[in-house]
């Protein structure tokens, strides 16, 4: 995954910039297409709060899982104001960055919310990500880590 933002800086809620290399190493990553004057985004996106926080935030040790939130916002302030506030403690990519374009089409993003789960090295594990969420909430990770070969640091 690291590759995939090779040489991008990545955003927190807070606004901080984020080094993909250190943040994203080793983990499962969620690349989140969404926007915020999306009905079906504005939906979805609770849910995968509270995936997140269940997985992340609530479990000991934090899940090896992240969340990349792609903006196809019309703009930067809107952007900012959905990720704000409905989104959970993830990471995001700069609204300004242009490299969004090139995810959409790596990924075959033609409409959103779409959440492409992939492994570090950016190869797709499942495009199918919101609907596994709705349909198996939380034991859905455990056979995204199967895929990413990396389910024996979960073990235990």
């Amino acid at each position: 995954m690291v590759e995939v933002f090779s040489g991008r800086t990545l955003v927190n809620k807070e606004g901080d910039l984020v080094d993909p290399e250190q943040a994203l190493r080793n983990k499962v990553v969620g690349l989140y297409f969404s926007a915020g004057w999306c009905p079906p985004c504005r939906d979805f996106t609770p849910l995968l709060c509270d995936f997140y926080t269940e997985l992340v935030e609530e479990r000991e040790p934090p899940a090896q899982f992240e969340i990349v939130f792609i903006s196809s916002d019309k703009s930067a302030e809107d952007m900012v104001e959905y990720y704000h506030d409905m989104h959970g403690d993830w990471l995001a990519l700069p609204w300004t960055d242009l490299y969004k374009h090139e995810l959409k089409k790596r990924y075959n993003i033609t409409a959103v919310p779409k959440l492409v789960i992939v492994k570090e090295s950016g190869q797709v594990i499942t495009d199918k990500g919101r609907k596994q969420i709705r349909e198996q909430g939380l034991a859905c990770f455990r056979s995204w880590l199967e895929v990413a070969e990396i389910f024996q640091n979960f073990k235990g």
